[in-house]
């Protein structure tokens, strides 16, 4: 894949791109809150070659560091548009895992008929309606926590929480060995406190394109299971079950995952093969 950057203005996002010319359609990967693009690796080479590729790392996270933790998600979801405009990127399906999958939701709100498909991995609506105000105020108040953790005690939660197979754990465990405790913590404070914002602001974020709601079925992180059964049932969204796989279901069980994204994708483009 080819590495390419976008500045802010704030700060340097990396990104990377593979094209398929066989193909009218992009794949747009967005990891979750501390993950970097390397989280999506098993979907890249599986899909390489069949679909266009896009996959960023968020800003404050992997190469796209340094970078100044005072956006919102709003933000991402604009610098987002950007780079798919400059890429001029047109026939998309929006993938995101966890916080990309926030991300995902928040360019749904503020561009609502461009993209094609939104598929959401161990994610969360961001309606208001389905979040109760402690949980916003928890959010909120969740660096203080992440900091009482000695690093190594806070990195083996962090991944087991994550992943619950041996090959999901060592993925997280080598996207958290790129930051400091310091970093880490920052970096998750920040982003509970602008997903807290993004759910206190009560906007519609109506999906407006076929969506599909993936979540493993051991998934242990805050109440992501809860939320998307929830979801599924207030919004009318089909939701599947990933079988051994945890909260990065996308990296405990790929040949699912993979294959529940490729059935998605063959009927946003008419039942045909790619």
């Amino acid at each position: 894949m080819q590495q390419k950057t976008y500045s802010t203005g704030r700060g340097t996002i990396c990104y990377w791109v593979e094209p398929c010319p066989s193909s009218a359609w992009t794949l747009v990967f967005l990891p979750g809150l501390t993950a970097d693009h390397t989280l999506f690796d098993r979907q890249i080479a599986y899909f390489s070659g069949r679909y266009s590729i896009l996959v960023w790392d968020a800003p404050g996270h992997g190469a796209s560091r340094p970078f100044p933790l005072d956006f919102s998600l709003d933000c991402q979801a604009q610098w987002l548009h950007d780079i798919l405009s400059r890429e001029e990127v047109q026939s998309f399906c929006l993938i995101g895992q966890s916080m990309g999958g926030y991300v995902a939701q928040c360019f749904l709100q503020r561009y609502p008929n461009e993209a094609g498909g939104f598929v959401a991995i161990d994610s969360a609506p961001l309606k208001r309606r389905y979040v109760t105000g402690a949980e916003i105020w928890a959010l909120r108040h969740c660096e203080p926590i992440y900091r009482l953790y000695p690093w190594k005690a806070l990195q083996r939660a962090a991944v087991r929480g994550c992943a619950c197979t041996r090959q999901g754990q060592e993925v997280m465990g080598q996207m958290m060995s790129a930051y400091t405790r310091e970093e880490y913590c920052a970096l998750a404070g920040h982003g509970y406190r602008m997903l807290a914002q993004a759910m206190a602001a009560d906007l519609p974020y109506e999906i407006s394109c076929p969506a599909l709601l993936l979540c493993g079925e051991h998934d242990r992180a805050a109440s992501t299971r809860r939320y998307n059964k929830a979801w599924a049932k207030g919004e009318g969204l089909p939701l599947v079950w990933v079988p051994g796989a945890g909260h990065n279901s996308n990296t405990d069980n790929a040949p699912a995952v993979n294959r529940q994204i490729e059935v998605f994708m063959q009927r946003l483009s008419g039942g045909r093969e790619h």
